[in-house]
């Protein structure tokens, strides 16, 4: 009897580095099925391979009329089955038990109130909410005068304090910035202040007078034409100017010298190629002599600029009675000055919100206000005709702007978003299919 012993035969691994190991040539309709099945087997009562066999079959030597009965009746239809058919996993109670609160269902014998809290936790929220110590530490005791400041910092008491924590810092009030006490800057040039809501011009009402539209209208022809003009002009400027970029670049294109290599290598070096450090004469070392010469020279200018300093002083504080009634007096005419201004700036049209201040607040220009204007083929005789223009709510904030009291600012229309990096890890090829091996 022959018999052939060789080695024992090895499965063969596929490769790796084709097309065929991708995710998405990966063949997993196999796991899916098994998956869908045990999940189909649980609803229907628990997984098969898993139970006993006396769970599953029975021995029945007899049979039963009542089964041969309903074996004879008719065939239900499908959509009864299908309505019939029920799983063995419990549904989820819908119904509202008042016992559970954080999971712990607490003993029927206490009290409770009708909405499931109890007496005890009731008053304690009770207490929590309308006195305690709690409560009565932010009460303000006053001396009974109106007088007293609602939104003063409260003095910290050390009566209650703990001697434990003596050690410790005392906290500091909350001190306003000083340019909380300045009156806010406005971006427009003369010295006018704007109202908080501006009176709108009447020449554009939705049925002006003819006057003033037409003045309204010859003025804002006018700030257009001017825009243009300045417009044309820039870009006029810009292409001179690229123009003379391109000249200047095509000249030194066209004369470019020998570098200094080239010139060496023919045999000779220009006098302009020299460096110019090589040129520079090299310092000399100074005598001690000629320090203490320099050191007594730098005494005697310091010495006479504190003298100088010394006889300023001096001379302002015997000018201190003039020059504190000439600041005054500057204070009084300045005042005077602004008086008049409000006084002739009463009516809100001399007040020019176009005009604006060299130096702005913040990195942003001030956006340009609307137009306000109704054209000639936009006026309606009839108020049903109207259509409703402008925003209130940007207008209101372009004018606070102007007065100064935020800086200027642009809406954020695409808002920046994080950097996110996305990898994919190579443990989705580590995986082992049920009943292979």
């Amino acid at each position: 009897m022959s018999s052939s012993a060789g080695a024992p035969q090895q499965h063969k691994q596929p490769s790796r580095k084709g097309k065929k190991a991708w995710r998405k040539n990966v063949d997993v309709s196999q796991v899916q099925k098994g998956l869908e099945d045990a999940r189909a087997e649980v609803i229907k009562g628990g997984i098969i391979a898993e139970k006993p066999s006396e769970s599953l079959f029975t021995l029945d030597t007899t049979g039963s009329e009542e089964i041969r009965k309903t074996y004879k009746s008719t065939k239900p239809l499908r959509a009864d089955q299908i309505l019939a058919a029920r799983s063995a996993i419990p549904a989820v109670s819908t119904h509202k038990r008042l016992g559970v609160t954080d999971g712990i269902v607490e003993p029927s014998s206490k009290r409770r109130r009708g909405n499931g809290v109890t007496l005890k936790e009731y008053e304690r929220l009770k207490h929590i909410a309308y006195g305690g110590e709690s409560v009565r530490k932010d009460v303000v005791k006053t001396d009974g005068s109106a007088s007293h400041d609602l939104w003063a910092p409260l003095s910290t008491s050390t009566e209650n304090q703990d001697p434990q924590l003596s050690y410790l810092e005392k906290p500091r009030s909350i001190k306003p910035p000083s340019t909380l006490q300045k009156a806010p800057i406005s971006l427009l040039a003369s010295s006018s202040s704007l109202p908080a809501v501006p009176k709108p011009k009447p020449g554009i009402s939705y049925n002006p007078v003819f006057q003033d539209w037409d003045a309204l209208l010859t003025s804002a022809g006018a700030a257009e034409v001017a825009a243009e003009h300045k417009r044309r002009a820039d870009a006029v400027a810009e292409a001179e100017k690229e123009a003379l970029i391109a000249a200047a670049q095509d000249e030194i294109d066209n004369d470019q010298y020998k570098t200094e290599d080239e010139s060496a290598w023919e045999g000779f070096e220009s006098e302009n190629e020299v460096a110019a450090w090589l040129k520079r004469k090299r310092p000399e070392r100074k005598t001690p002599a000629e320090r203490n010469k320099v050191k007594r020279r730098k005494e005697a200018e310091r010495q006479a600029k504190w003298e100088a300093q010394m006889r300023k002083r001096d001379k302002q504080a015997k000018q201190l009675g003039s020059i504190a009634k000439e600041v005054e007096r500057d204070a009084k005419a300045k005042a005077i000055v602004v008086r008049k201004e409000d006084k002739g700036s009463n009516s809100e049209d001399k007040v020019d919100a176009q005009v604006l201040r060299r130096r702005k607040l913040g990195r942003h220009n001030l956006p340009e206000p609307p137009l306000e204007l109704v054209l000639p083929d936009e006026l309606r005789d009839s108020l049903r005709l109207l259509k409703p223009e402008g925003n209130l709510l940007s207008d209101r904030f372009r004018n606070i702007m102007l007065r100064g009291k935020i800086e200027t600012r642009n809406p954020i229309s695409q808002p920046k978003k994080a950097k996110r990096t996305t990898t994919e890890k190579w443990t989705h090829k580590d995986f082992m299919v049920p009943g292979e091996v």
